[in-house]
């Protein structure tokens, strides 16, 4: 059998192919790899993005803003003095995207201004923290990255 460039061309063809192939195999078949949406209902949490950017613009708008970060204890989420803790209502969301297994939601109860999570609730890396909030009737929603050493 002669060989050529046409028998080289389909060859190589043939061994990409294969390649590609046996990675989506293994992704699909692999439990290591999850590959699940972001939201689960992506359709139904869409339909509220006017809503949420709304309640990002009301936050913005703040004089004096909450702040997020990360301590030694853990996450804490510091409210400004002028804020009365009994009025502040809401949820904490943090989302872990490498892992949706560990996504947790706490309730918003400050003491003294300020709601710490525990470090022990969190894994080293990536989590994206979402406040929602209300004060005095007007919602509010606060978004942050962190890194946990």
């Amino acid at each position: 059998m002669k060989f050529n460039w046409g028998t080289g061309i389909v060859i190589a063809f043939g061994l990409f192919m294969t390649f590609i192939l046996y990675f989506v195999f293994e992704v699909q078949s692999n439990s290591k790899y999850d590959n699940d949406l972001v939201v689960e209902e992506y359709y139904k949490h869409d339909t509220h993005f006017q809503d949420e950017m709304a309640r990002i613009q009301n936050a913005h708008d703040l004089q004096h803003k909450p702040s997020i970060k990360y301590t030694e204890e853990g996450v804490a989420v510091i409210f400004p003095a002028g804020f009365e803790s009994d009025k502040v209502k809401g949820n904490i969301q943090l989302y872990r995207p490498s892992n949706k297994k560990f996504d947790f939601n706490t309730q918003i109860a400050l003491t003294n201004s300020e709601i710490i999570i525990p470090q022990k609730k969190l894994l080293k890396g990536r989590w994206d923290v979402n406040m929602e909030w209300q004060y005095e009737g007007k919602k509010y929603l606060t978004k942050e990255v962190i890194y946990v050493n």
